[in-house]
């Protein structure tokens, strides 16, 4: 393998007494998709957040690109590359996708004080954004609260490649999802990979990151029980690593096998 986008060495995070991250690795490659795995708790949201520049590691360093980084804001973070599509999406329902797409990077036209708002480039754009995509909108001034939780997911995954994601972060993007409307996400998911863009897939479902991940690695209680590449390991094995497979063993032995 390459040079990863993004290297994460020995990464922790304290809040008091409290040790949230106790030393963990991962990296990105670019073109590749790495699965994120834990329970709740695990350490998954308070990782992210250090890699998207929320939080600054109390230990550990970043490097992006080869390069020794710390991001003191997540406006820095985006500024080097790296997008983060959280699970509210942060998408105003009444406004028109189009608006949505270029919020607060608006197309303009004009010079001041007349200039404004280029409603037809940015009408161009989203069509042929989302059509990359796989999402054939009805029309891009349509609310985006009109469409179904998959095609706001690609909404906002469409935005971060236009804006020249080199890294992209999905914190859940399945989780509240139909079966047609998942398997529209990890379509756009394939997608975004074919165009070079790393991918941090954050779930704790394992069939859907099996369906997409190249590499899996396993967070609990803020330390990662390893990494492993696609075809290393099983669906089974990943989910009793989640789950503590030890103690889910001990537990169906002294139940009689009935859990």
């Amino acid at each position: 393998m390459g040079e990863p986008i993004i290297r994460m060495e020995n990464i922790e995070k304290h809040f008091g007494n409290v040790i949230a991250l106790a030393g963990v690795s991962f990296d990105v490659q670019p073109g590749e998709c790495h699965c994120l795995l834990g329970d709740n708790g695990a350490g998954k949201s308070t990782f992210i957040k250090t890699m998207s520049g929320v939080h600054k590691p109390s230990a550990g360093q970043i490097y992006f690109e080869g390069a020794t980084m710390s991001f003191d804001s997540p406006r820095d973070a985006m500024n080097a590359g790296i997008a983060t599509v959280f699970q509210d999406l942060a998408m105003i329902p009444l406004m028109s996708v189009s608006r949505n797409f270029f919020m607060g990077r608006e197309p303009t036209k004009g010079v001041w004080p007349l200039k404004r708002f280029d409603i037809d480039r940015a009408n161009a754009i989203t069509l042929e954004e989302m059509g990359r995509m796989g999402i054939h909108l009805r029309a891009p001034d349509q609310a985006v609260g009109t469409l179904s939780g998959g095609e706001r997911q690609t909404v906002a995954i469409a935005r971060a490649v236009y804006f020249g994601a080199k890294v992209l972060i999905l914190d859940e993007p399945t989780s509240a999802l139909g079966v047609r409307q998942t398997s529209n996400v990890l379509a756009t998911i394939a997608k975004v990979r074919s165009q070079g863009v790393g991918v941090v897939f954050i779930s704790h479902n394992v069939r859907h990151a099996m369906a997409v991940g190249d590499r899996f690695t396993v967070l609990n209680r803020g330390k990662t029980l390893g990494t492993a590449t696609r075809g290393e390991i099983s669906a089974e094995e990943l989910q009793n690593l989640m789950a503590g497979g030890q103690e889910m063993a001990q537990l169906e032995g002294s139940l009689g096998g009935t859990v």
